[in-house]
C-alpha cells in the first residue's frame, strides 16, 4: 500500500503535468486548481492565462469568485487605482468588471461545489461601485493603493441566477 505522503507527491505531480500538457498554467497558483475546477464543471473552456478572464463561456471571457465559506459572496480584491474617480469608472467598466459579460459566484464545501449563481457584468458593477466610491478617497493616500468590495450573499441571490 502506498503511503499518505507518496499517494499526495504523485497525484500532485500528475496535476501539475496535466496543466502543462493542457496549458492551462500551474493549478497551485492562487485559486487557478478552482477555477480549472470550476470550468469543468460548467462545461466552459479554461481560459489559458493566470491574468484576466479565467475562463470561457457562451458568451466571451468570464470571471469565477469562489469562497469556502459557510455563506456564498464573491470579493474583489487588489483593483488598481486610477488617478481619478472617472477614470476608476472607465476602468472598472472597460477593463475589470463590464469587461466579462457573466461572473460566477461558486460556494464549496470541501472540495465539492454546493451553488453556484451567475450574475451579468453590469449587475455586479452595479452592485460594487457605490462601495469602492465610498473608498476611493481613502485609499489614495495609503501605501497599498488598491480597492476592494464584496457581493454579499444577499445580493448574489436577489440578483444572480442560481446554476446549482
Amino acid at each position: 500500500m502506498i503511503a499518505a505522503e507518496e499517494k499526495f507527491k504523485q497525484l500532485f505531480e500528475q496535476m501539475y503535468e496535466l496543466c502543462q500538457k493542457k496549458n492551462w498554467g500551474d493549478p497551485f497558483s492562487y485559486a487557478r486548481s478552482r477555477e480549472i475546477h470550476i470550468a469543468g464543471t460548467l462545461g466552459h473552456e479554461i481560459s489559458s492565462t493566470l491574468s484576466g478572464a479565467d475562463g470561457i463561456d457562451e458568451t466571451g471571457e468570464c470571471e469565477y469568485k469562489s469562497t469556502i465559506s459557510k455563506s456564498i459572496q464573491g470579493t474583489y480584491n487588489g483593483i488598481s487605482v486610477q488617478d481619478t474617480w472617472e477614470e476608476q469608472e472607465r476602468y472598472l467598466r472597460e477593463e475589470k468588471i463590464m469587461k466579462y459579460p457573466n461572473h460566477y459566484f461558486v460556494r464549496y464545501e470541501g472540495a465539492k461545489i454546493v451553488e453556484i449563481y451567475r450574475l451579468t457584468g453590469k449587475q455586479v458593477y452595479d452592485i460594487i461601485v457605490p462601495k469602492l466610491k465610498r473608498k476611493f478617497a481613502t485609499v489614495l493616500s495609503k501605501k497599498d493603493p488598491r480597492l476592494g468590495a464584496s457581493v454579499t450573499k444577499t445580493e448574489i441571490k436577489e440578483n444572480g441566477v442560481k446554476i446549482l
